[in-house]
């Protein structure tokens, strides 16, 4: 997904890309530990994500732009 502002949060990024359609279902994801940002399991649901970071969620892959 491409952005153009320096940085997306975690979950406004979750629902730019359809893997979630709310902010609470966003949350629930990311608590749960079903989050993976660069290879790692992501807790925070306000993690700044920048250009280049791959984020891995229900079987699908996405990189920042």
């Amino acid at each position: 997904m491409k952005i153009d502002t320096e940085y997306i949060k975690l979950d406004c990024f979750l629902k730019a890309v359809n893997v979630v359609s709310s902010g609470g279902e966003a949350k629930m994801l990311i608590s749960e530990g079903m989050v993976k940002v660069n290879s790692q399991v992501e807790t925070r649901r306000g993690r700044k994500l920048y250009i280049g970071d791959m984020v891995e969620t229900a079987g699908e892959t996405f990189v920042v732009e």
